[in-house]
């Protein structure tokens, strides 16, 4: 117990003595002027057993052009934090290995930090491994407790092994918990839906984050319906990532925008919302919109984006690889 006290102590130490946020008055001001311009709202879904609702789009911390991961170019993360902030999204997700992006949203979210569900990742799979990210992750993002830890980037059977294994990661994230410095759990993964069916059946998960688009579904291993369908019956909140696969949806023949990508997504039964990395301000202010008109799609309609994508369905589904 003295263990657990003393890194709680110092976690907040931490927290406290971090510097370099960034002023918030001039977000404030620019709040009432920008607000007259996109007065919609965004729909909100409750994210399953959390019980905590949440905006239906959330911003994505890395990706291949995004800057708020890339270490030169702090200038243009910043405003894309600060924008999406005034825009209405709550849902931030990064992770430790997110390269500057936790660091960029430190010195922005301090002043917002109760009014949004910050979600960060730890891709170490064995205890001790687990709760220097933690640590780090939260002097970075400079806060004191995170709403969601995830377990990131599960995919294989010794994956689940580890975590669940004597000294494995789940028990820093049990431990994280118990201290409050963590306030909900989840998994994380875009390689094998069966691993990710596994370890939701092994822990409690609150959530889970994973690939959610019309390629997918062609996959000799889709994720959905298998994960969708233990999700509800589980209560679980299901964020989908790889949205537009990196714009790989947009080839010709394939999806014709964003409008359709965000729409198939979030019309699959059990998804909550999602999480898209974006990467400039103009980006970010077309998915806000698209996001704000969501409708449900009809089956109909969401076959039809299925038909779209057969034939680039491989090309599209490339993150399936990653380990």
């Amino acid at each position: 117990m003295a263990e657990k006290t003393t890194r709680r102590n110092f976690l907040i130490t931490s927290v406290a003595v971090a510097g370099g946020t960034v002023g918030i008055s001039s977000l404030l001001q620019k709040k009432t002027s920008k607000a007259a311009k996109s007065p919609a709202i965004m729909p909100e879904r409750v994210l399953g057993r959390t019980e905590v609702k949440v905006p239906i789009f959330g911003l994505g911390g890395a990706g291949t052009k995004t800057p708020l991961d890339k270490e030169d170019r702090e200038g243009e993360a910043l405003a894309i934090i600060e924008r999406a902030l005034e825009l209405g999204i709550r849902y931030l997700d990064t992770a430790a290995s997110y390269g500057a992006n936790e660091i960029y949203l430190g010195k922005v979210l301090p002043s917002y930090r109760s009014k949004i569900f910050l979600a960060s990742k730890t891709y170490e799979k064995e205890r001790d491994g687990a709760w220097r990210e933690l640590e780090r992750s939260l002097k970075r993002l400079n806060t004191d407790y995170l709403d969601l830890w995830q377990l990131h980037s599960v995919a294989s059977p010794e994956h689940v092994e580890k975590i669940f294994g004597t000294n494995g990661a789940i028990k820093a994230l049990e431990e994280a918990k118990e201290q409050k410095i963590v306030k909900f759990s989840g998994v994380t993964g875009h390689h094998e839906p069966d691993v990710i069916v596994e370890a939701m059946r092994r822990y409690p998960f609150d959530t889970t984050l994973i690939p959610v688009n019309a390629a997918d579904k062609h996959h000799q291993r889709p994720y959905f319906p298998i994960v969708l369908l233990l999700a509800r019956q589980q209560n679980v909140g299901v964020i989908a990532m790889k949205v537009p696969a990196y714009g790989k949806l947009f080839q010709p023949g394939g999806l014709t925008g964003i409008e359709q990508a965000m729409g198939y997504s979030l019309s699959q039964p059990g998804v909550h919302c999602c999480v898209i990395s974006t990467d400039d301000v103009q980006q970010l202010e077309e998915n806000v919109k698209v996001a704000r008109a969501f409708e449900q799609l009809s089956n109909r309609q969401l076959a039809a984006l299925e038909k779209r994508t057969v034939k680039i369905w491989q090309d599209s589904t490339f993150y399936r690889a990653w380990g």
